[in-house]
Order: structure tokens, then C-alpha cells, then sequence
């Protein structure tokens, strides 16, 4: 999966989910997870609208959202940010982020594309698709 295209890279990205009561599946986008293998980068951004949220469900716990969209920001970053993920390189990184969980906050299945900018891609899908 790893290459350059037409001066491109390929890289993956996966959405972050906001699923406050699990049982009913109702979901919001909060974030986006990318990773480029050519360059070893992975990042996250995350954007949570509290009043959609607090339309599912009045009673989540909108602090602890918050802090769940903020690990996994600081689990990209790596060094003492990612916890026992810290000694990690960016890829397994993006695998143990990415991997499914029944959680509130939940990454959706990965997807590919081709980017000559991996940070202003994760810019750019977070303006496409979360805010």
C-alpha cells in the first residue's frame, strides 16, 4: 500500500466516532485519523459538536468524550502523549487506533487515497466529513 503515485503517496485515514449509548448505535463524527506509511506520519484531529451529541444522548458524559477524542490525539503524537503505545512507530500506532472497539468513541472502517500533503490531509477530510 505504500509507494509514490504520480508524485503522490498513498495513505489511510479513518473516521472517529462518537457513539454515546452503544446498544442504540446512533453516532456522530468527531475526528479523523490519518496515516502515510511513505512518510511515517499519522495524525489526528478531532472536532466534537456537543450540541449533536447532547441530542443522542442528554445524559453522556461530555468531558470524558473529550478526553477519549484527546488520547487518541496524543497516542499519534507518540513520545510520553501515547501511553504504552509511546515506543510504537507510526504505523502500529495507527493499527492499535483503528482496530474495532465497543466504546463511546469508536474508529470507523479505514479507507485509502493518494496525497501529496498527509497533514493537510487530515485538515482537509476533517473539514469534509466531521465539522
Amino acid at each position: 500500500m505504500s509507494g509514490l503515485h504520480n508524485g503522490r503517496n498513498v495513505f489511510e485515514y479513518a473516521l472517529l466516532r462518537v457513539v454515546p449509548r452503544v446498544e442504540r448505535g446512533e453516532q456522530i463524527n468527531a475526528g479523523v485519523v490519518v496515516y502515510c506509511r511513505a512518510t511515517s506520519f499519522v495524525a489526528a484531529r478531532t472536532h466534537l459538536d456537543e450540541a449533536r451529541l447532547l441530542a443522542l444522548d442528554a445524559t453522556v458524559d461530555v468531558s470524558g468524550v473529550r478526553a477519549a477524542l484527546h488520547a487518541v490525539e496524543g497516542v499519534c503524537l507518540g513520545g510520553e502523549a501515547a501511553g504504552q503505545a509511546a515506543a510504537d512507530d507510526a504505523g502500529r500506532r495507527f493499527r492499535w487506533l483503528v482496530a474495532p472497539r465497543s466504546t463511546v468513541v469508536q474508529p470507523g472502517p479505514v479507507h485509502t487515497g493518494l496525497t501529496t500533503d498527509p497533514e493537510a490531509e487530515v485538515e482537509r477530510l476533517l473539514d469534509l466529513l466531521v465539522r
